[in-house]
């Protein structure tokens, strides 16, 4: 009722009912007095910062993001998990169950721009809320698809990225509004730490549940239970935080530009591009290994005599969790690692962070090269080798987005995280996917065990030569960073032109 007061009364006075500062689906007290008890005294306030949130609630903020995060990672690869029995149930190669993660990234990245708009101008929370709850829902209809309809499992999974893009290019940006310098770098640690973890229960999940359940469509069944438990913590935890005030930029001083001219202002920014251009490697690194790296783990397995071929489901789904754990593991330490080394280095230059991002994945190409190269020599060295190289790649997470918030002003985050996700997908995991998979179905000479291992072994090689050439970019990034973050801390209105 009080919020309907206040709505009501923001109408009429002729506010902009749009805005964040709107309490529309909203905890923010903002504007009012403090509330009385039955004897009418007073009631204390928690202390609120200058974003209009209270340190206990900006904290847990902090905490239902990342669990929404590790939510949306665990649903994009509970797939992954079961791929060796969506081949067997939809009888269907390489290329086309490389589609799977295809669709999806593309529906993500093209949908990106859409809510980075929404993002910059409107209710954050209430987007949020919209985009998971669809997510949730076509997630359960995609569990009751039957053998002669892939189409369909193709067309829910492309709609499922609605929800993370709904999500992915908003969420960080509330992070940037509630905290600043070093808080903020280790909130996004901890909101980062829920993508490798995520993605880990996905592989997890996913093979456990088909392993209890003998059937592929219950791993498809666990998030969006969770989804609408992320919905309602949304709605009743989550405050919405007032722009740049926290950076002493506030919203209102910053006069916000058109869609056009912020486009054209993040293209101008060199150190945004190039650092984009590096994620895109981590990106597509990344992608291909999500999909095809248990599924070669299985066929290296088959080739070595150490596993017996899927002819009957549910698949061996071993290396699935192998590799989830993995991933769990590897995702904390890199996160971890990489904040802590880009904090030290900060000390002896400012370029830190793109230089720890550039040295992650040049160490992670070797390892990598070398986990592909021993699959069928040895499956305990390759998992070390994977172990290694996924632990260096898992340290550009938090560093990334840390560089995007502080080098871009706080008007132009969302629209800047999705331009960021429609080009690092775009270039990255949207094809990568698909792409290893038609390589391998090229090389393949015939239908024989060894050629299944071995053609996607070589296609998976491209791997390693793209993680340095995002070396390179982070390279590049590091001459720009000094200069472009400045500038955006010290943005005003006529400083349009600084990056021309």
């Amino acid at each position: 009722f009080r919020y309907f007061l206040l709505l009501l009364t923001a109408v009429m006075s002729g506010t902009d009912v749009s805005s964040d500062t709107t309490p529309f689906f909203s905890d923010d007290n903002e504007g009012e007095g403090p509330t009385c008890n039955g004897v009418g005294s007073p009631q204390p306030e928690e202390e609120e910062s200058a974003s209009g949130v209270s340190d206990k609630r900006a904290k847990l903020t902090v905490a239902v993001l990342c669990y929404i995060n590790l939510l949306n990672y665990m649903d994009r690869f509970t797939v992954a998990g079961v791929l060796p029995d969506i081949e067997l149930f939809f009888r269907i190669g390489d290329g086309t169950s490389g589609l799977l993660q295809t669709v999806f990234i593309c529906s993500y990245m093209f949908l990106a721009p859409l809510f980075g708009y929404l993002g910059d101008r409107y209710n954050r929370k209430l987007i949020m809320c919209v985009g998971i709850f669809f997510w949730s829902v076509v997630t359960l209809a995609s569990s009751f698809i039957g053998k002669d309809h892939f189409w369909a499992l193709l067309l829910t999974r492309g709609l499922v990225g609605v929800g993370e893009a709904s999500y992915s290019t908003i969420a960080p940006t509330i992070i940037a509004d509630l905290f600043i310098k070093e808080k903020r770098t280790n909130m996004l640690s901890i909101f980062y730490f829920a993508i490798p973890v995520g993605s880990g229960l996905g592989y997890i999940v996913g093979s456990k549940v088909d392993d209890v359940a003998g059937d592929w469509h219950w791993a498809l069944r666990v998030t969006p239970g969770l989804g609408l438990l992320a919905v309602i913590l949304l709605l009743f935890v989550v405050q919405e935080p007032k722009r740049g005030a926290i950076e002493a930029h506030p919203e209102h001083t910053l006069h916000r530009t058109s869609w056009l001219a912020d486009i054209k202002a993040l293209c101008r920014n060199p150190s945004f591009v190039l650092s984009t251009f590096g994620f895109t490697t981590v990106a597509f690194v990344t992608g291909s290994l999500a999909l095809w790296a248990p599924a070669f783990l299985f066929r290296a397995g088959v080739f070595t005599g150490e596993k017996q071929p899927c002819l009957k489901a549910p698949c061996d789904n071993s290396d699935s969790l192998i590799f989830g754990i993995i991933t769990v593991v590897t995702g904390i330490l890199g996160v971890a690692s990489g904040v802590q080394a880009s904090k030290k280095l900060r000390i002896k230059t400012p370029r830190a962070d793109p230089l720890v991002c550039a040295a992650g994945l040049l160490l992670a190409a070797p390892f990598l090269y070398l986990s592909i190269v021993f699959a069928q020599a040895s499956t305990a060295a390759t998992y070390v080798f994977i172990f290694l190289g996924e632990t260096f790649l898992s340290m550009n997470w938090a560093i990334v987005a840390d560089i995007l918030l502080y080098v871009v002003i706080p008007t132009r985050r969302s629209t800047a995280e999705a331009f960021q996700i429609v080009l690092s997908h775009l270039l990255g995991d949207a094809i990568s996917p698909y792409l290893i998979g038609v390589v391998s179905d090229s090389i393949k000479k015939s239908d024989s065990y060894m050629w299944e291992f071995r053609s996607l072994q070589m296609s998976l090689l491209l791997c390693s030569f793209v993680a340095v050439g995002g070396g390179a970019f982070f390279l590049a990034t590091a001459i720009f960073i000094e200069k472009d973050r400045h500038l955006a801390e010290n943005y005003m209105p006529s400083g349009e032109r600084s990056h021309r």
